[in-house]
């Protein structure tokens, strides 16, 4: 690789010719590649012969350099030769087919989608994506029921764990979010009821709104941000790391084998969730409660009074509901991950919004429901 490079165009009565000297490689090309292209293009039609005689060192940009000259040559219609280009440097180029090097016609654009082609398409998609979900929650429920009617082939081990993650280490964040709700109710409903002499009713409100409603929902709303996510990136994880193939190819079902044992441990600690979490947030009412001259025993009594067994059993079904929801929706979107670490986060976001969403639109069913059953 010795020499300097260089490129001078020598114009002819019957033919011009480009003469190069020096190496041909990727240091010493770049001042002159654009060089040589526009002493193509300004030769126009005419014919054009490289001259390679003093090309000392040619690699493989160097070949790559040839061939865009000779496609430059036949966008403008020339017929371009290169010659005395030394053997070994010959046979670099003789291995690409300069007959190929026209430039292909580029597919034409298609035209856009109507909007009624786009709506159609969206309905198609959804419906695809609404039955992958049936199927997937089928076969989850199948398995689920399957390995508690045969308990001997549950993975304790992974349900404990999962269990102490979500339900122990998960208790100071219910316990804040309890303690606030039924702290901040009461306020809200005993500064009005003041007025009518009628702060006794506030337990009332706070009882069955807790103990029905809020408890439920905002414990599995807590676990949609904390499991949830937390299920999404462990399967995701090893979605991306190719572990759930490794299982299918061990002929383990990743359902069965991660999934089930996730949805037993949910289902099993959110009931006891919801109920502590109603029983604190009962505390922080009553705690409100005796500054506006409300004894403690007064309060619970009044809330058993008004609380039926309905009320508790109902919140409670509605938590299981949500767990099932929260920890469904986490390992299928940890299932369906694809890509690197990027589409990990995504499947976190996705599992929270998701679940999110379903808990809000299922509390609405049930609302109904109770209503309609006059529950």
């Amino acid at each position: 690789m010795n020499g300097t490079t260089a490129i001078e165009l020598r114009r002819g009565l019957g033919e011009s010719v480009v003469a190069l000297t020096g190496a041909l490689d990727a240091k010493s090309l770049p001042p002159i590649w654009s060089k040589a292209r526009a002493a193509v293009r300004e030769n126009g039609a005419a014919p054009l012969r490289v001259d390679a005689a003093g090309v000392s060192y040619c690699d493989g940009s160097g070949i790559a350099f040839l061939l865009d000259l000779l496609r430059e040559g036949s966008r403008q219609g020339s017929r371009i030769t290169i010659t005395n280009l030394a053997p070994r440097f010959a046979e670099l180029l003789a291995q690409f087919d300069q007959t190929s090097l026209e430039d292909e016609t580029p597919p034409p654009r298609a035209a856009p989608l109507r909007l009624t082609e786009q709506l159609g398409r969206a309905v198609l998609q959804l419906g695809a994506d609404l039955r992958h979900q049936g199927n997937y929650v089928r076969h989850v429920t199948l398995c689920l029921l399957y390995e508690l009617r045969h308990p001997s082939v549950v993975r304790w081990k992974e349900v404990l764990g999962v269990a102490e993650q979500m339900g122990v280490n998960g208790l100071p964040v219910v316990t804040l979010i309890a303690f606030l709700m039924g702290v901040v109710l009461a306020y809200q409903s005993a500064v009005p009821m003041r007025q009518f002499g009628a702060e006794i009713f506030v337990a009332n409100l706070i009882g069955l709104s807790l103990l029905r409603e809020l408890a439920p929902l905002m414990t599995t709303i807590v676990l949609a941000g904390r499991t949830g996510a937390a299920f999404a990136a462990e399967i995701g994880t090893m979605k991306v790391n190719e572990e759930i193939d490794a299982l299918t190819t061990m002929a383990l079902d990743p359902v069965r084998f991660l999934v089930v044992p996730r949805m037993i441990a949910t289902l099993s600690v959110t009931p006891l969730l919801t109920i502590y979490a109603g029983v604190v947030g009962l505390i922080g009412g009553g705690l409100v409660m005796l500054t506006f001259n409300i004894p403690l025993v007064t309060y619970f009594k009044q809330i058993v009074s008004v609380v039926s067994i309905g009320d508790f059993i109902g919140g409670l079904f509605k938590s299981a509901v949500f767990a099932f929801l929260v920890a469904a929706v986490g390992c299928l979107r940890g299932l369906e991950t694809q890509g690197g670490p990027r589409a990990v986060g995504q499947a976190a976001t996705r599992a929270v919004v998701s679940a999110i969403v379903l808990i809000v639109v299922f509390d609405g069913i049930f609302a109904v429901i109770f209503n309609f059953l006059r529950i």
